[in-house]
């Protein structure tokens, strides 16, 4: 998903403000966690396809796998599906890959899907009849190959980076029917996964997501207050704190420390219509909103890659809210025009349209809207009324940094990829070469900001845990 996080107060281990996970994870659960192996490195589509196929090639009596659809290049989706300890249990379903960038998802998948495929007892304990989609995008997951194996420096991760345009993300693209807003536009891996939910109407939905830089948060269709102590106590067990920078929709305010309510473009929709911004509003729903007629609990976790202390501290600083939020507005629409005006250059002299190209034009505009945002909240009176916090001045400057080397890195590719074809026009060769070394800058700029990339071990454990306690939490309820 995109980069949202929260403001919050800070909830550590032990501290005044919340139990410790020993007093708040079960035993069963903190067991569970210490199945997660140790990763090293990302798994790619083949990978994921191949491990899914071996799982239910060694336990065919309780798995099955089956194809779910076809994505728009032509590969097989499929989805494992594990017997349910009885006729009658519920049906749940796990995503993982919902963004090509996001892949800690796929090895949480396919660890909940061995261990629940090799564990009876787990699955008894769970009570649910499962649905795995290790990968719903392979096609997108293929463009960023190039970073899934290391190093895990932003430098790199930014200059391999895919995330398609917004109409073209299978997470965003669900039917839309709402007031003046239509969208119909379903890609065939959205539409997989609309057949699947309609099929089995789930009780619970896992959609895996990552972040950037800071913390661990989550989304929930629905309050679930006996949940919501697990959910927080998961990331501080594996020594992951909940984020606690600049949240993406501050109209909607949190259910719980580091858990939102889900977000339904419905919502967005309102509130664009109630301050006058509707010509910034585009695009389909999401999976939760799409299963929420089903009554489904979804839950989203998002884990970020890297970490930064400055990130996490909640003290206020000396630079007023408003004065923060504007600074940062300025710095995306300088990057935003940048990027416009290398576009228009090379626009009568590109011969193909790939995706990256498709992409970078999305985002170029989108970078402006995000600006545009941030410049009407720092003109509101509760902006201008207090301090920025530590952790909200460096998620806003984390995002000129994160814009800039994904937007710039992905326009990058577009212009190697014409290059590579044997476009080499002096204007295609010229943006590419001022490109670069702007990106070389960006870069270097964001490592000075030191972040710490964290275990991948950890990461999954806690997508892991979600996805078991919440399971747990329906199944106790019932």
């Amino acid at each position: 998903m995109s980069r949202r996080t929260v403001t919050a107060t800070r909830v550590a281990a032990g501290d005044a403000t919340g139990p410790s996970p020993e007093r708040v994870l079960p035993a069963w659960l903190r067991r569970e966690l210490e199945t997660v192996p140790a990763f090293e490195v990302f798994a790619t589509a083949d990978e994921l396809a191949e491990s899914s196929a071996r799982i239910a090639a060694r336990h065919p009596d309780v798995v099955r796998l089956r194809r779910i659809g076809t994505s728009g290049q032509g590969e097989q989706l499929c989805c494992l599906t594990i017997a349910p300890p009885d006729h009658f249990a519920p049906d749940a379903l796990v995503v993982g890959l919902p963004h090509p960038n996001e892949p800690i998802g796929g090895l949480t998948a396919l660890h909940l899907a061995r261990r629940l495929a090799e564990d009876a007892g787990l699955r008894a304990r769970l009570g649910h009849r499962w649905h795995i989609v290790t990968c719903i995008d392979p096609d997108g997951l293929r463009l960023n190959e190039g970073w899934l194996k290391g190093p895990f420096t932003r430098e790199h991760y930014a200059r391999h980076f895919y995330r398609q345009a917004g109409p073209e993300q299978i997470e965003w693209s669900f039917p839309l029917d709402y007031k003046q807003a239509w969208f119909d536009a379903v890609l065939p891996e959205t539409f997989a996964l609309m057949r699947l939910i309609d099929e089995h109407r789930p009780a619970l939905l896992a959609s895996l997501h990552n972040s950037e830089v800071g913390g661990a948060y989550y989304y929930l269709s629905r309050p679930e207050p006996d949940l919501h102590p697990v959910l927080q106590a998961l990331p501080l067990e594996m020594g992951i704190e909940l984020d606690r920078g600049e949240p993406e929709a501050p109209w909607m305010p949190p259910l719980d420390e580091g858990i939102f309510p889900l977000l339904d473009v419905r919502d967005t929709y309102d509130h664009l219509e109630e301050i006058g911004a509707l010509d910034a509003f585009s695009g389909g729903n999401s999976t939760g909103a799409y299963a929420s007629r089903h009554g489904t609990l979804t839950v989203v976790s998002e884990l970020p890659y890297w970490t930064h202390r400055d990130a996490l501290d909640t003290t206020p600083s000396q630079i007023g809210y408003a004065e923060a939020l504007d600074a940062n507005a300025t710095e995306l629409h300088v990057l935003s025009d940048l990027l416009t005006e290398a576009l228009a250059r090379i626009g009568p002299h590109v011969r193909g349209e790939s995706p990256f190209l498709r992409a970078s034009r999305y985002y170029a505009s989108a970078i402006a809207e995000q600006a545009n945002a941030m410049q009407r909240r720092g003109a509101s009176a509760a902006a201008r009324a207090r301090k920025a916090t530590v952790a909200e001045l460096t998620s806003m400057a984390d995002t000129v940094h994160m814009f800039r080397l994904r937007y710039g890195g992905m326009l990058l590719r577009a212009l190697d990829a014409e290059i590579a074809g044997g476009n080499v026009r002096p204007v295609i060769r010229a943006v590419h070469r001022e490109l670069a070394a702007l990106h070389a800058a960006w870069c270097s700029a964001a490592a000075g900001t030191s972040e710490v990339a964290l275990p991948l071990r950890s990461l999954v454990a806690v997508q892991y845990g979600s996805v078991l306690a919440a399971a747990e939490h329906l199944s106790s309820s019932r």
